[in-house]
């Protein structure tokens, strides 16, 4: 009798879900978050102000690596080809998709990584040099239309956020607006200000400041929908049905991160962009928090890598041209 209650009873824990990939001990040393940029910049900043918040959930270190290089592609292959224990992640931007659309890189942009979670999104603004008639994204594009092959616009470089926003915009509008590549964005709105060129889709914090001093005027921000550190700027869709262009942040791991780790990062990283002190720096540098789940990031991904692609084939772009 006893026996066969024992036989029960074991039968019984054997049908109970064990989950393969809990790890109770994570994290069991301090964690890698690799930036694929330079110091400095907003994704550096993001990343540097996320640190500490996950470093006191996590209980252990989590050490902000900068590895530049290859408009980000080399700093991301680092970590998508690490240990897929979750203590290496990296932290993207929008030209993670970008080099997705232009490159033949050395992982798969969708199935070698994990989507852990958006972190925040924010616009361009499209923004003309105030010796340009046009107030609005109509008028512009009526002015272009009667000046074709006048107008230039310049960019962050080739292949670069900033560059695919002006050609998707081409695209959309009917226009031709001439590129004028610069090596960083910082050249580029040096020379719209003062007005070697006429436009530009510029990083909205930076040009913020200049728009508020009227030294440049904001015609649109490039998001469906209005900028709350902008208001008054309308967005590009209220005259260009469809337009949308977002400079995003987001976390990425290797692929095969064990679920339970995912959860507890999306968790703590959905938390802590809504913390009053978090979010409102990165209001105040026009980024919205965003959040949400891993396949909301997964399916943002194959949207923007799609998306990017179109304007490369479209556009004739070519790496390093």
């Amino acid at each position: 009798m006893r026996t066969c209650r024992l036989m029960t009873i074991l039968a019984g824990l054997l049908l109970i879900p064990i989950s393969v990939h809990a790890q109770p001990n994570y994290p069991s040393r301090p964690i890698r978050l690799i930036v694929p940029f330079p110091p400095g910049g907003q994704l550096d900043i993001v990343a540097r102000l996320l640190a500490p918040k996950l470093s006191e959930s996590f209980k252990q270190s989590v050490v902000v690596d900068n590895r530049a290089g290859g408009g980000g592609s080399i700093g991301a292959e680092i970590a998508l080809r690490a240990e897929a224990d979750g203590h290496t992640l990296v932290i993207v931007s929008g030209a993670y998709a970008a080099n997705a659309a232009l490159y033949k890189l050395p992982f798969d942009p969708l199935i070698d990584m994990t989507p852990i979670a958006l972190i925040g999104e924010t616009s361009f603004v499209l923004t003309v040099h105030p010796s340009l008639a046009a107030t609005s994204v109509k008028e512009l594009i009526a002015y272009e239309k009667s000046n074709t092959g006048k107008l230039n616009y310049g960019s962050g470089g080739n292949g670069t956020s900033t560059h695919l926003s002006a050609e998707l915009f081409n695209h959309m509008a009917g226009t031709r607006l001439t590129h004028v590549p610069y090596k960083g964005v910082g050249p580029a709105l040096n020379d719209l200000l003062g007005g070697q060129i006429q436009i530009m889709f510029a990083d909205l914090a930076p040009a913020i400041p200049y728009i508020k001093a009227n030294r440049l005027r904001g015609i649109a921000v490039t998001t469906a929908k209005r900028s709350s550190a902008m208001p008054a700027i309308p967005a590009l869709g209220e005259s260009l049905t469809g337009y949308e262009a977002v400079s995003w942040s987001a976390t990425l791991g290797p692929k095969g991160m064990p679920k339970d780790i995912v959860t507890r990062w999306n968790r703590e990283i959905n938390r802590i962009i809504q913390l009053p002190e978090f979010r409102e720096r990165m209001l105040a540098d026009g980024i919205e928090p965003a959040g949400g789940s891993p396949e909301r990031l997964r399916d943002a991904l194959h949207r923007e890598i799609a998306k990017w692609r179109n304007v490369v084939k479209i556009a004739g772009i070519q790496a390093g041209t």
